[in-house]
């Protein structure tokens, strides 16, 4: 059971990388072909388009990076 809470721990660690990396990177005009934003695309896009379906941008701000992480440490905290 240790090592589920361990592999547990690194996954919510890589996603909440991922998805500040997603964030930051969002900010510079890089093309879509670029191997760095692809794969982070591929890794965040299942938890965050989701949530754009349910919140709504606050102005120019999207929120969801934020919610995800959020939720994200509160499923980790629940679960272990």
């Amino acid at each position: 059971m240790e090592l589920f809470y361990t592999y547990l721990r690194y996954l919510v660690q890589v996603l909440t990388f991922a998805i500040i990396a997603r964030a930051l990177l969002s900010w510079f005009p890089l093309p879509a072909t670029n191997p760095i934003t692809s794969f982070l695309h591929a890794i965040t896009e299942p938890i965050l388009a989701p949530l754009r379906r349910v919140i709504p941008r606050v102005g120019m701000l999207d929120i969801t990076p934020l919610i995800a992480i959020l939720l994200l440490q509160a499923a980790y905290r629940l679960l272990s």
